[in-house]
């Protein structure tokens, strides 16, 4: 499609009348069969190569507190709260999850591997009891990990309940684990992408003249429902907005001739997308085209840097030292990237580790990141084009196919 046809069809959208949420949208193409969820067995073996890396780093028992490593242990799904819910997995045996009597039948309701499950109730103190758990299985003088996202009461808890106890970072277990994704998760994951692309394929010839990011980003959330994903995200910039990577508070609205940037995502089983479209509604200038076509070599170069035994870092360094090149920056100064060039990705949408400078770790295969070397002018406009790919035995691969050019985004 190009521009012409984008700018009058995003016209006749403009004036159409608005379709219900709860309608389904009509002239969505549905996608083809789903891959399935994630089972016991996958949990299971995932659990096996926890214990595996515990008894290589000298760890006795690791405990995750809700959260997306939680559930990707253990299946249960659960929130945050004061009240203590976590599982504690040892080095060698069965896993243990401590929660609250009450709760105790709603968090069976999605465990998905066996398990033990020990309660406390309302009087009692939760990390007594973990603090028990670890004696009985004389571990109270062990090395326990903790989660890192963990919050502090727990750490301070389990060291008043158990002042013998060494306490670590349980990153290099969970890390150890979770960057490097598994056959089942990276379809799930192309499935999550394959929903955004066609979310974007629906929603951007609907764009029209006056729309509000909101707006927009309504259409783009119920194509992608429809299509079978969780709306994670919408981030629509508009004009000026768009030099902001994360936007502005300031009223905007889609007029001829500005940019118009899309941040959108979604969730699938548990698994996100992440992917960013720049367009122009309307006749672009040189000046935007200009730029533009930088940020697609930019993205460009950050994929092909993308080997198998580069560091994280290099690749970074790739799109910013081009940037450079051109007089952008330096480093992260503005006009220029002021930003990582990418992000870990998986079931959370940002996820270690990161392509930013100074990243030692390798590329192997499994690894999942963003490709996003945006450039950002203040005052005038920003490009951010984004694309997610995954590390395969002959290098990298789009889960997402980049944008051929800026009168074609998708």
């Amino acid at each position: 499609m190009d521009r012409r046809q984008f700018f009058a069809l995003g016209a006749a959208a403009a004036a159409a009348p608005a379709i219900g949420w709860g309608a389904a949208i009509p002239g969505l193409r549905e996608l083809g069969p789903a891959p399935p969820p994630i089972g016991r067995p996958e949990r299971e073996a995932r659990i096996a190569r926890a214990q595996r890396l515990m008894r290589e780093l000298g760890v006795s028992a690791l405990l995750v507190e809700p959260g997306s490593s939680l559930t990707y242990f253990t299946g249960v799904r659960w929130g945050r709260s004061e009240r203590l819910t976590c599982a504690l997995i040892p080095a060698d045996g069965e896993v243990t999850i401590v929660t609250p009597f009450f709760e105790e039948p709603s968090v069976r309701e999605s465990l998905g591997v066996a398990a033990s499950v020990r309660t406390w109730q309302e009087h009692e103190d939760p990390l007594a009891l973990v603090a028990g758990w670890l004696k009985d299985r004389k571990l109270a003088s062990g090395v326990v990990g903790v989660e890192e996202t963990s919050r502090y009461f727990i750490v301070d808890g389990l060291k008043r309940n158990l002042p013998t106890v060494q306490l670590r970072n349980g990153a290099p277990v969970v890390r150890g684990c979770r960057m490097i994704k598994t056959a089942p998760e990276i379809a799930l994951m192309q499935r999550a992408s394959d929903i955004t692309m066609a979310a974007y394929r629906y929603t951007i010839p609907r764009i029209g003249a006056g729309m509000r990011p909101s707006d927009i980003g309504a259409i783009m959330d119920r194509a992608t429902a429809q299509l079978g994903g969780e709306p994670e995200f919408s981030l629509i910039l508009l004009g000026e907005a768009s030099a902001y990577p994360h936007g502005s508070g300031k009223p905007q609205a889609v007029k001829p001739g500005e940019v118009v940037l899309m941040d959108c995502g979604c969730v699938f089983e548990g698994y996100q997308s992440d992917i960013s479209r720049t367009l122009v509604f309307g006749e672009a200038t040189a000046r935007q085209r200009k730029v533009w076509n930088e940020v697609k070599r930019g993205q460009d170069l950050a994929f092909a840097a993308a080997r198998l035994g580069a560091t994280c870092g290099s690749v970074d360094d790739a799109a910013r030292g081009y940037y450079a090149s051109l007089g952008y920056g330096p480093d992260y100064r503005l006009p220029g990237l002021s930003h990582r060039t990418g992000h870990g990705i998986g079931m959370d949408g940002h996820e270690p580790v990161n392509l930013v400078r100074g990243e030692a770790t390798t590329l192997a295969p499994g690894m999942c990141f963003s490709d996003e070397p945006g450039l950002y002018i203040p005052g005038e406009f920003g490009i951010r084009l984004e694309d997610c790919f995954h590390m395969t035995e002959q290098g990298p691969k789009w889960f997402s196919q980049p944008s051929k050019s800026l009168d074609e985004p998708v």
